[in-house]
């Protein structure tokens, strides 16, 4: 893979954590950003622990945890490479949909999964995309 195919495999994986991430800070209760650490509300161990240090806690874990994906599905051998971002853009896109099924119903659910599943189909059929003849 040359550096924009390695680039672009990397967006529907980020894209799905970014949005856990931020579906997850969204949806904290008032009195945890009031300064009550105790009342963080993420089932993740480590962003919990996080979360209950201070409440930039998640803004770090998250921040650490893109740059961690973008370093690894940009290096690691491709065949690695693929697995590591499939199963970040799936457990994510079950992370935030826990949040989008709790607030928002089942049906939002289903079109955020849907919509992840054709980025990740459309992002594939760009790298593997053989040149056409086009007259």
């Amino acid at each position: 893979m040359n550096r924009k195919e390695k680039l672009l495999a990397l967006i529907p994986a980020l894209w799905a954590s970014l949005f856990d991430a931020v579906i997850t800070i969204v949806h904290q209760p008032k009195d945890y950003w009031n300064g009550n650490l105790n009342a963080a509300n993420e089932a993740n161990d480590i962003g919990n622990y996080m979360m209950k240090q201070h409440v930039s806690g998640l803004f770090i874990v998250c921040g650490i945890w893109l740059i961690l994906i973008g370093i690894l599905g940009f290096y690691i051998p491709k065949k690695y490479s693929r697995i590591f971002l499939l199963f970040v853009l799936i457990a994510h896109s079950w992370g935030a949909s826990t949040w989008i099924s709790m607030h928002y119903g089942f049906w939002y659910v289903i079109l955020f999964i849907g919509f992840n599943a054709i980025l990740f189909y459309k992002i594939e059929d760009l790298i593997n995309k053989k040149h056409e003849y086009v007259p």
